[in-house]
């Protein structure tokens, strides 16, 4: 399942002293508070974003296992962001199960498709499939 997508937009410079409160040539807060909103109209609630050292988690709310839109600038050109899901993979292994999280994790792919796909600012979108 292609749960990662790089693609290109200068619609979310850094925020000044963004880089404070996650690593040095990282940021995304924009890029977080924008799928936010737009996740947003596609029925997926968010709760509030949280700084990484690697850029920003964005807490989808579910029950049963930890969801997330994990984004933020990839070091190269300051256009260059990435988003992937947490979990990347649709199996998790909680206790001594697994829980299939395709159903979860298919609407907000489909959901992200939508947005990166109708923004005329977002361009090279690329997804691709984490291995596990």
């Amino acid at each position: 399942m292609k749960t990662q997508v790089a693609f290109r937009s200068k619609n979310f410079p850094p925020y000044d002293g963004e880089e404070e409160q996650i690593n040095p040539g990282l940021w995304g807060k924009r890029l977080a508070e924008y799928l936010g909103d737009k996740l947003k109209t596609h029925g997926i609630e968010t709760e509030a974003i949280i700084a990484e050292d690697w850029g920003w988690y964005i807490p989808v709310k579910n029950e049963g296992f930890r969801l997330a839109i994990c984004c933020g600038h990839q070091d190269g050109d300051e256009d260059e962001f990435l988003c992937f899901t947490d979990p990347a993979t649709p199996i998790i292994r909680k206790f001594f199960k697994k829980i299939d999280a395709t159903p979860e994790i298919t609407r907000i792919v489909t959901a992200l498709e939508k947005i990166l796909s109708s923004d005329p600012g977002i361009t090279n979108v690329k997804w691709t499939e984490v291995e596990k």
